[in-house]
């Protein structure tokens, strides 16, 4: 790989280049003053707050999460019931026991909204005292946590659900590339897993997440296979970018915080309380996407059909596996952004078309994202029987806010994955790539390239071009302060 002609080392450089593209955007990286001194006042974890609290510190919580994730929102444990029915317990980080509304770092968390994860570096919604700390569910630690109790039928039914407080502790700290090779039978156990008992609470959970999510997909959930790209440092230097598929252990957590968030919506709905809701609405090209059916031989109904949609797709995965996951962003693309929306005690639930859900709240990720602390706010509310702590119109006002700083997170985010892209790839300018069309439009054409894993804009040659197409390009040119990457038809 060829060096960059910046004397700064590539993870410095990136980091840059995030500060600064944040700033574009209206997001600030840095935590003001008045933030950092009241964090540095706290005095421990939260202890107490306003709503009762249950001990279930001695159930078998475990957490599953990135390799090096330290800002652990959430852990999980199942109890088999009488009859085959399964009963999930859901914890999810106490974050606004430690975090009062309007605080200083509330109203930094409020501005950013997310916490945005570049490459080289993360900027965290929250001080990493709290957020890695003082409010994650750490490995042997006890914590604050609010509850989202599922009982699950043998065929993936919700009985029944209840949320409350309560005192977890995390007795086994895992990560989904071991538990999902555990699952697969093509790994060990984690050694972090040597807990007694906890390789049976795997297997139930991911019993009850695949019972969950063939219901969900029989009401037309969309089965999608995106690949995350890693980018792999040598101490500050970055040496590649790899490509990461699917985990059996993901799509375990996947489905159950799909399920407690679908709960949480609906205690907050039941008790007369309002909520923020993440919604997909309709496809916004249903048209293209018919069109993108019709390229692989398949057809689709005349209007915007899940069910349709989800028989579609899980047609092409096993018909063409190797080509599903450019598929997958092609659809995802032509679906459309997903936003936040109020929805008022009593009215009709605005739902999310990728998921087939009716009832979706964002609410298991309060160190990470700030609905989830607002959603959280409003189910503390509840317990404590106090009044909520939001009107319907600061709610739609964070609604849009939190949209449109997700929308600028992401692409923060995305710039930056690109400079890292530009950086690996800048020694083959030249060569030719094998690509698919991602997006097209009045900004230009976009093309991703499986090997290695990049996307970039096609300057020559994009005329009649539409998402979904695939073509052999070259690489003629990149730019990796601006992150540009791109592409000539070849």
């Amino acid at each position: 790989m060829a060096e960059t002609d910046s004397p700064q080392s590539h993870r410095a450089q990136l980091r840059a280049i995030a500060v600064r593209a944040m700033r574009e955007r209206g997001l600030d990286p840095e935590f003001p003053s008045e933030a950092l001194a009241e964090v540095a006042a706290l005095k421990g974890a939260p202890r107490t707050t306003g709503e009762p609290i249950r001990d279930l510190r001695a159930r078998l919580w475990c957490s599953i999460d990135n390799d090096d994730s330290r800002d652990l929102d959430q852990v999980s444990v199942a109890e088999p019931l009488p009859g085959g029915d399964v009963k999930v317990l859901v914890a999810i980080a106490d974050v606004g026991a430690a975090v009062p509304k309007g605080s200083p770092v509330d109203r930094h968390a409020g501005r950013n909204t997310t916490s945005i994860y570049t490459p080289a570096v993360i900027f965290p919604m929250l001080p990493e005292r709290l957020s890695t700390d003082l409010t994650s569910l750490n490995d042997q630690q006890d914590r604050l946590a609010v509850v989202a109790e599922l009982v699950v039928s043998p065929d993936g039914t919700l009985k029944s659900s209840d949320v409350y407080g309560a005192t977890v502790r995390n007795h086994a700290k895992l990560a989904y590339h071991a538990v999902g090779a555990w699952l697969d039978g093509s790994g060990p156990l984690p050694a972090a897993a040597a807990v007694p008992g906890i390789d049976e609470q795997l297997r139930i959970q991911d019993r009850v997440a695949q019972a969950l999510n063939r219901v969900r997909h029989e009401h037309g959930a969309l089965d999608f296979e995106t690949i995350e790209v890693q980018s792999v440092f040598d101490g500050d230097t970055l040496c590649e970018v790899r490509a990461q598929g699917p985990s059996r252990a993901k799509s375990l957590i996947e489905n159950l915080m799909i399920a407690a968030n679908a709960v949480t919506a609906r205690f907050l709905d039941g008790h007369g309380f309002p909520s923020l809701r993440r919604v997909v609405k309709s496809p916004e090209r249903w048209d293209r996407i018919r069109a993108v059916a019709r390229q692989a031989g398949d057809d689709l109904p005349a209007a915007a059909d899940s069910k349709a949609l989800a028989a579609f797709l899980a047609r092409r995965k096993q018909s063409d596996p190797a080509t599903f996951p450019d598929l997958s962003l092609t659809v995802i693309r032509l679906l459309g952004r997903g936003e936040y929306v109020v929805d008022p005690p009593g009215g009709e639930p605005p739902g999310h078309f990728g998921l087939a859900v009716r009832d979706y709240s964002h609410s298991t990720a309060p160190n990470r994202r700030y609905p989830d602390l607002v959603t959280e706010r409003l189910i503390k509310a509840v317990l404590a029987g106090h009044p909520a702590p939001y009107t319907i119109g600061e709610l739609e006002t964070l609604a849009t806010h939190c949209t449109r700083q997700e929308d600028a997170a992401n692409k923060v985010e995305r710039q930056v994955r690109k400079s890292a892209a530009a950086m690996v790839v800048e020694s083959h300018v030249g060569e030719p790539f094998e690509a698919s069309v991602t997006g097209a439009s009045d900004k230009g054409t976009f093309v991703r390239v499986a090997t290695p894993p990049i996307d970039g804009k096609l300057v020559r040659g994009g005329s009649g071009l539409d998402v979904g197409d695939r073509l052999r390009v070259r690489l003629v040119h990149v730019d990796v302060d601006r992150g540009f990457i791109d592409f000539a038809r070849a």
